[in-house]
């Protein structure tokens, strides 16, 4: 006879717990921030430039700003001189009317004055300060930067949904824009449950394990775009597991991620102190990974809350299948899901029928082959720590041999 513990139901697919998961993150509120503080953050809105860019006409080069028709006859033998009025460094507003016959020295970015149409640069002159000999007559429009040939005003820069990065940022600023709304970082707080777990750098005991699923889930959130926050350690024991997890979620958090304590077995703590309370615990159709749990914690308005299996690997594969693309989906990523590419299967392998297995890969970028890093088990990190990527072999192949074409999720993009 079944333990009550075991759903006996058909399990959910991995489509259905994606879509269970991803219910319970909303899309993020937006915020102002300053543009110090918006790298790696997505753009809640559009940008539209309340200026061109270039806003002026300006100097592509240090040189001389001239008529080109004073200096059209210039040769290496022959060259024009002229006299050089004033000089135009970057940043002077008043800039004075260029006379005919006569030349400005200039620098680059330095407004070019009214009636100039090109500028020489200074090695294809004398260097002269108070008259200047010219050896090359330009063509009008040589070495001028025309305003709006980059942005002109009123174009949107960035659209809704940009990941911001360096260069956005600095087209941000050129533009005049201070601050950027962005979807604000979802608050996750991380819980690691077990009584066998010690902190890294302290001396194990006899049957204790350093605890590492909670700084991986931790660097996973803050990957994915959330802000995590690690909680260490929560023993096996359900009435101080509720009291934790009441008080900390309190205090305000988005999402609350568990790894451990959601199998079929005795001392599952996360299992037994939160069934009935918002939270369906079921066997989905993966592996690694098929113990799962989900739902809105009966406090503080109902949080959301996925629970992970324990083993490492379970916890790390559950995490980007079902986890990521919900956080990254809340924070207006325009791609939630990591880039999935066809590669060419270096090794045979089997799977078991009617689970999407999830196995760690290293990709041959030269030769589009894919090979398997240690074995299916769910213990080893290791393995884990050296993939680049997961291969996945669908619910119904039971088998693929050398050669096959399979699906690879890339962990780097």
């Amino acid at each position: 006879m079944a333990s009550p513990d075991v759903p006996t139901r058909t399990p959910r697919t991995v489509d259905e717990h994606q879509a269970v998961v991803a219910a319970l993150i909303p899309p993020a509120p937006v915020q102002d921030v300053p543009l110090t503080q918006a790298a790696g953050l997505v753009l809640a809105a559009d940008l539209t430039a309340p200026i061109a860019l270039p806003p002026f006409d300006n100097s592509a080069m240090d040189g001389y700003a001239v008529r080109a028709a004073d200096v059209a006859g210039a040769t290496e033998e022959a060259p024009v001189e002229l006299p050089v009025a004033t000089d135009i460094p970057a940043g002077r507003t008043d800039v004075p009317t260029l006379e005919p016959g006569t030349a400005h020295r200039i620098m680059t970015g330095a407004p070019l004055p009214p009636g100039a149409d090109a500028v020489v640069q200074v090695e294809l002159t004398d260097g002269g300060v108070d008259r200047v000999r010219i050896r090359r007559a330009p063509a009008p429009g040589t070495h001028v930067r025309t305003a709006g040939e980059d942005v002109p005003a009123g174009a949107v820069v960035l659209t809704a949904g940009t990941v911001l990065g360096a260069p956005q940022i600095a087209l941000a600023a050129a533009v005049g824009s201070a601050t950027l709304p962005v979807r604000r970082p979802p608050h996750v707080l991380v819980l690691s449950t077990g009584s066998e777990l010690v902190a890294p750098g302290t001396p194990l005991r006899p049957g204790q394990i350093y605890e590492s699923n909670g700084p991986m889930l931790a660097a996973a959130v803050q990957d994915a775009g959330g802000r995590a926050e690690l909680l260490r350690f929560v023993p096996d024991d359900v009435a101080q597991f509720r009291q934790v997890l009441s008080e900390r979620v309190a205090g305000g958090v988005d999402l609350v991620l568990t790894s451990g304590g959601v199998s079929a077995g005795a001392y599952e703590v996360v299992k037994d102190a939160l069934t009935g309370r918002g939270v369906e615990f079921v066997r989905v159709a993966m592996q690694p990974g098929g113990p799962q749990g989900a739902g809105r914690l009966e406090i503080d308005g109902g949080v959301g809350i996925v629970t992970l299996p324990g083993n490492p690997v379970s916890s790390q594969v559950s995490f980007e299948v079902f986890v990521r693309p919900a956080l990254r989906a809340a924070l207006g990523h325009p791609h939630p899901h990591r880039p999935v590419v066809k590669a060419t299967l270096g090794e045979p392998m089997s799977s078991p029928a009617g689970k999407r297995q999830f196995r760690r890969g290293v990709l041959d970028a030269v030769d589009g082959t894919v090979r398997e890093v240690g074995s299916p088990a769910s213990h080893l990190l290791g393995a884990l720590a050296r993939a680049d990527c997961l291969i996945v072999l669908p619910e119904d192949v039971t088998s693929a041999e050398a050669g096959d074409p399979v699906d690879v999720w890339l962990l780097d993009g």
